[in-house]
């Protein structure tokens, strides 16, 4: 999903949401994306990063674990 403004999208739709953390390219072309907040906000702004960016993505997988709670805002990694 690379070249594509995926993170920069991301991050745009994020701000729409109650949710922290980030998006990170990775080494293998895979792009992640780390969200904290409700189980409801962070379902609703992945389903939104999913319809906004369809075109340019193969497959999804995801992991939910309990928050860490390190994050102040959700932003972009490098």
């Amino acid at each position: 999903v690379q070249g594509v403004g995926f993170r920069y999208t991301t991050v745009s739709l994020a701000r729409g949401f109650s949710v922290t953390g980030y998006v990170r390219n990775l080494a293998d072309g895979r792009v992640e994306v780390v969200a904290e907040g409700s189980r409801n906000e962070v379902r609703a702004f992945l389903a939104g990063v999913v319809r906004e960016m369809a075109g340019y993505i193969n497959e999804t997988t995801s992991d939910e674990r309990p928050a860490t709670g390190t994050f102040d805002r959700f932003s972009i990694r490098h």
